[in-house]
């Protein structure tokens, strides 16, 4: 490699021109776009509709693609040169060592913090408020985020472990959901009855999916899980007679303390400890609640992967014909894949409708099961702290940046995140994709080893490095 390509020295002429014109490139694509997208906004006025420019914005966005296009191009060849000094272990021709590394170090103590700051999120927010009903909205967002990580560590079995694509998770989800609301309004049974019940229907459905698809892999099985997810959601909308169509189900019981309900009678929870009624009672509930559904999601996660059954998904997801070489029974591993994937998604969706007291077909479409996906993808597939991480990010992101002021003064007046939620989703899978293919979190420890634990490389495996 020339000397001018080597780390802490200047690029060639050549190649920064052609850097230049790429990232110039980008932009005018960029502002291809947003002439159609951006450039424009229409406001109501006296005769009707009147188009208002933004051309500002859109100078903005491009010279912003020019920048980040430069600098990605720019560490690129950093990266490169460095690589090509570099043996890499794949080639080595003697040990190398595996210590772990400081991703996997902060993969084990960062599930640890994340656990605390959920724990303690309650005091923290009514401290930070100064009573506990002004901190109603930061407790309902912890509480859509832990559904969120709930859903992710349960996809996390079926995508991150075993490496079975699957498109249509919401459909576990809306199983769980419409079980609860049926057998409650139907047959008066209580929620801690109807949540096991949820998550067996769901994981009987996730039997179901996978009978059918034992054979298909990567593209044609996202397809078959695509489709069975819009199959669940047709059901719900047509089968009018028991699921209530479009309408949906309402009047949904809510979850009590062990059969203690929230109320402000003598039989409620506040007069049965003596304290005074607060509505906020019910909602610090609910959030305990998907918290410790959560934390069960992720320990018998982590506790099946050091099973048999564990390591054989991993195996599966490797290498399917050396997985069936080595005597695996890859018919039942996927379907224990797709069975308790599908029951953590039924038992987050029994939560759901006893926390929204209302469930439609609208709240399972398939933007949810992409949105659960990309938790997967972007926090690191396998890696439990990652989709921790991911989930908070990418549902709580909005909501942090529609409380940030400046975003108007840059933006524009009436700036609402919320509504570029898609822009956002997509700049942060292509972020992701570009800078850490692998997800936020690409390293794990193996899970099993002899003798000394070490790290395997990621040339070595098809997710992370072990």
């Amino acid at each position: 490699m020339p000397a001018a390509a080597l780390p802490g020295t200047a690029a060639p002429a050549g190649a920064l021109g052609g850097i230049l014109r790429d990232a110039a490139l980008y932009a005018l694509v960029a502002f291809g776009l947003c002439v159609p997208l951006v450039a424009y906004r229409t406001d109501p006025g006296p005769e009707g509709l009147v188009l208002v420019p933004r051309w500002g914005l859109v100078a903005i966005l491009c010279g912003a693609i020019f920048v980040l296009r430069l600098l990605q191009r720019l560490l690129l060849l950093r990266r490169d040169a460095r690589r090509a000094l570099t043996a890499s272990p794949a080639q080595a021709t003697e040990a190398v060592a595996g210590e772990p590394d400081a991703g996997q170090k902060t993969s084990k103590v960062g599930l640890k913090v994340f656990v605390a700051v959920a724990l303690t999120l309650p005091v923290l927010a009514t401290l930070a408020t100064g009573d506990l009903a002004s901190s109603r909205y930061w407790i309902d967002l912890g509480i859509l985020i832990l559904t969120y990580v709930m859903l992710g560590w349960g996809l996390n079995i079926v995508v991150g472990l075993a490496g079975l694509l699957d498109l249509g998770y919401v459909a576990f989800y809306a199983v769980g959901a419409y079980s609860y609301a049926l057998l409650a309004t139907t047959f008066g049974l209580s929620f801690w009855i109807c949540l096991p019940l949820a998550g067996l229907f769901a994981g009987l459905w996730g039997m179901l999916l996978g009978f059918p698809v034992l054979r298909l892999r990567g593209d044609y099985l996202a397809i078959v899980t695509l489709a069975f997810g819009e199959i669940i959601r047709l059901v719900l909308i047509n089968w009018t007679d028991v699921t209530g169509g479009a309408a949906g189900v309402s009047s949904i019981p809510r979850a009590t303390f062990f059969g203690i309900p929230f109320t402000a009678d003598e039989d409620g929870f506040a007069a049965k400890l003596g304290i005074e009624f607060n509505t906020m009672h019910r909602v610090v509930f609910l959030y305990y609640l998907i918290l410790v559904l959560a934390l069960i999601t992720n320990f018998v996660t982590m506790r099946l992967r050091r099973l048999p059954i564990g390591r054989a998904w991993e195996a599966l997801r490797e290498d399917e014909i050396a997985c069936r070489s080595l005597g695996i029974d890859t018919t039942a591993t996927k379907l224990t894949a797709f069975a308790l994937g599908a029951a953590f998604g039924g038992f987050a969706g029994s939560f759901f409708a006893v926390r929204q007291g209302f469930i439609s077909p609208e709240s399972f479409t398939f933007l949810e099961s992409a949105i659960i996906l990309a938790i997967v993808v972007l926090g690191g597939m396998g890696s439990q702290f990652g989709v921790a991480i991911a989930a908070v990010a990418m549902v709580g992101g909005p909501e942090l940046l529609r409380n940030l002021g400046f975003l108007s003064a840059v933006f524009g007046e009436g700036f609402d995140p919320s509504e570029y939620r898609l822009l956002l989703f997509g700049l942060a899978m292509v972020a992701m994709m570009v800078w850490r293919p692998r997800g936020l979190i690409s390293v794990r420890m193996p899970s099993v080893s002899l003798g000394e634990r070490r790290a395997i490389s990621g040339a070595h495996v098809s997710e992370g490095h072990g």
